[in-house]
């Protein structure tokens, strides 16, 4: 492993703060955990900053559990939020988040951006499981998730959007979107996938080839040896809005459309469950 993980480029960040502009929210978390003693997991470096702040559940078994919580409640417009996280060789670190994440609404010209950066060594796993990120009308999110495997490594990843509240009736007619994951193996490219849409939402996602009406998309990544071998029970699970294929002998894609995002939920939960071994996060089941 590289020290690059402790140093995330904070530039935007420090630069906020000769910003004449009003203040925005700014946080910084950096995580890597190590196989200890015994083979249990420990905590190696743990900084936060800012508005991000982790917390540690009781630990299960041999990994360590981190749960993210942005204290000012949400994104909007000018904040900058910096994730950097790693599992040293044979460590198993699972992250995720306090409740759904929520893009308020931004000024013109402002931009919420959210940078991820993980690294899994030899024989260590990461799971990142976050809950949903929900867009609100005049939203404006920059996201990035960068993911650096060693050749052994296990990968296991969710990353879910909702496009406005279906329950409240909100319809985006003004808001914009860019999230990119790049998934990289010894420095080689092995994923990459990317969402950009601007202006009118609903429009976007009424169109067959986009999202057929959905209100919810969640996107999956399994990197492991077994990864191929859950590939039909898998399919099993699924709806018609919702697909799941292989991209190599151990990775499996998944991406699945919902009206909302408990439909979202009822997808992918049995999927997560199977490929956790029935061990997800306890705040994804309140």
């Amino acid at each position: 492993m590289t020290d690059r993980i402790e140093k995330p480029d904070c530039g935007e960040a420090v630069a906020l703060a000769s910003d004449p502009r009003q203040p925005r929210a700014v946080g910084t978390a950096i995580l890597r955990v190590a196989r200890g003693a015994g083979g249990r997991p420990r905590l190696a470096t743990l900084r936060q900053s800012g508005a991000a702040k982790l917390l540690f559940p009781r630990r299960r078994g041999e990994r360590v559990e981190a749960v993210f919580i942005n204290t000012a409640g949400g994104i909007t417009g000018g904040d900058r939020f910096e994730i950097a996280a790693a599992a040293e060789a044979g460590a198993h670190l699972t992250m995720t988040s306090q409740a759904a994440e929520r893009a308020y609404a931004a000024q013109p010209g402002e931009v919420g951006r959210v940078r991820t950066r993980l690294e899994v060594g030899s024989g260590a796993r990461i799971d990142w499981l976050p809950q949903e990120t929900i867009l609100y009308e005049r939203s404006s999110l920059d996201r990035r998730l960068d993911v650096d495997l060693a050749e052994d490594a296990r990968f296991l990843m969710i990353e879910s959007l909702l496009f406005g509240r279906h329950a409240r009736g909100e319809v985006l007619r003004a808001a914009r979107v860019s999230d990119r994951v790049a998934i990289r193996r010894q420095g080689e490219p092995l994923y990459l996938d990317a969402i950009a849409m601007a202006g009118d939402l609903r429009a976007h996602l009424s169109r067959p080839a986009i999202g057929g009406g959905a209100g919810a998309v969640a996107t999956l990544i399994y990197i492991a040896p077994d990864a191929a071998a859950h590939l039909e029970a898998i399919r099993a699970l699924l709806p018609e809005s919702a697909g799941v294929s292989a991209i190599s002998g151990d990775m499996i894609a998944l991406r699945a459309l919902a009206g909302d995002g408990y439909a979202l939920r009822r997808i992918v939960l049995p999927v997560l469950d199977r490929l956790t071994g029935r061990s997800l996060p306890a705040v994804w089941r309140l």
